[in-house]
């Protein structure tokens, strides 16, 4: 359907901004926050890695009932029915944390949130496209990126800085790590009844019914994607791309935050939400501009191996790391974002090749299938990351993620990519 005409850019901005900051909070919660809560909750490297790994399941499998949310309802208000579910389910992770047996109710928690989510995700993609004609659409792609990292920072940097503070004042770390999750869901009910009030009522979001069925939709959708031409060189770069990323990243909180007899800096919490959260975050997202301005500059084709280089090199740095074992906490901030630096320059190869990959009549289904796979990607990696680190240690751990980039790399070189694609002028 076509968008609805959008008059002025300014109903836009009094949108955009909050629905991508409210469609990345709790995405950060489940997949981030949970890994340096456990850790200061006791839960072993083995154990946190390979639960919170599984917590990715419904952003991999979230193609599976993207056909409802088009068949049922409108896209509006699936959004703030949904902000409402995380609200509650985020006051929900606050009351089980200081409970007996939180680890399973906080788990129960988070898979709630997790599927709330990734179905706010779903909807909150079809109402931009929706909501505003094409060249708005281009217009706020930067302010949907923009305050979504902003929200990473809010998450990875203030609530971890947040809960390190609290930890040091109440002399309680699940005290602490309970109130942490208070903002967040304030955040969410009074952010469902923001957007209750002022998303528009775009007139193509409907309940949408192209074929007789939805198992019709789903089985056109993903026949048409897995008979792409070279599907198995496609598969193979989805999955393996960020094989050493998705490793290291369940493991560097818990890294920052170990004792130095067990091979990890012990920072405090707080100095791991603005190393991590602040500086890291800030870098990933200047690595994304430059990837993206450098894409736009040269083509996808021309920057793919620059970029799968910026991917890995700076994965070094924690082999650094974990050897030096430095005190400093600037010298561990500058190693941390240059490998952020890299991992968000290199990540947008894989991003536009998504996009490339997503075409014809079910090009929004196939992009989500693709971004399905992508969590795939570093939901199996990241359950036996825990297991391998402690197994080997973390320097041993680190040289590992290190040598996991070799199937990256026979990956890459296997796709074809059209020379020209994501070049600005080129069609």
């Amino acid at each position: 359907m076509e968008p609805s005409p959008q008059t002025s850019p300014w109903r836009a901005w009094s949108w955009v901004p909050s629905l991508y900051f409210c469609q990345a909070v709790p995405y950060v919660a489940v997949v981030a926050l949970s890994v340096p809560m456990y850790k200061r909750l006791g839960v072993s490297n083995t154990d946190l890695a390979f639960w919170t790994s599984w917590l990715y399941l419904p952003w991999v499998i979230k193609p599976l009932w993207s056909p409802l949310v088009d068949r049922f309802r409108t896209k509006r208000a699936w959004i703030w029915s949904l902000q409402f579910f995380v609200g509650a389910g985020l006051a929900a992770v606050a009351l089980a944390v200081p409970g007996p047996d939180f680890f399973r109710w906080t788990l129960a928690a988070f898979w709630l949130l997790a599927f709330a989510s990734a179905t706010h995700d779903i909807a909150a993609d079809g109402f931009y496209l929706l909501a505003l004609p094409p060249h708005q659409q281009a217009a706020f792609v930067g302010v949907r990126s923009t305050f979504y990292r902003l929200a990473n920072i809010a998450g990875q940097g203030g609530l971890v800085w947040l809960a390190g503070r609290l930890e040091e004042t109440t002399g309680d770390v699940r005290t602490a790590w309970a109130w942490v999750f208070v903002p967040p869901a304030a955040l969410f009910i009074l952010g469902a009844i923001y957007h209750l009030i002022v998303l528009p009522r775009p007139s193509g979001d409907g309940p949408v019914k192209e074929r007789e069925s939805v198992a019709t939709d789903w089985a056109a959708a993903f026949v048409s994607f897995f008979r792409k031409p070279g599907i198995g060189a496609i598969l193979s770069f989805l999955l393996l791309y960020r094989l050493g990323e998705a490793q290291l990243l369940k493991l560097v909180q818990p890294f920052l935050l170990d004792f130095r007899g067990l091979g990890g800096l012990e920072l405090a919490t707080s100095q791991v939400g603005v190393i991590y959260g602040l500086h890291g975050i800030v870098a990933l997202t200047l690595g994304g501009l430059l990837g993206g301005w450098l894409i736009s500059r040269f083509g996808l084709k021309r920057m793919l191996w620059p970029m799968l280089a910026a991917m890995h090199l700076p994965n070094l740095a924690y082999v650094w790391l974990a050897t030096a074992q430095p005190a400093s906490p600037w010298l561990v901030s500058a190693a941390v974002a240059t490998e952020q630096l890299g991992y968000g320059f290199g990540f947008t190869a894989y991003m536009v090749y998504l996009m490339m990959i997503a075409d014809g009549p079910h090009k929004t289904a196939h992009y989500a299938i693709g971004t399905g796979l992508m969590a795939l990607g570093m939901m199996l990696p990241g359950m036996a990351a825990g297991w391998i680190q402690d197994l080997i240690g973390y320097r041993w751990f680190f040289v590992w993620v290190c040598v996991a980039c070799l199937p990256s790399i026979a990956a890459t070189a296997l796709i074809k990519v059209d020379p020209s694609f994501g070049k600005k002028g080129v069609p």
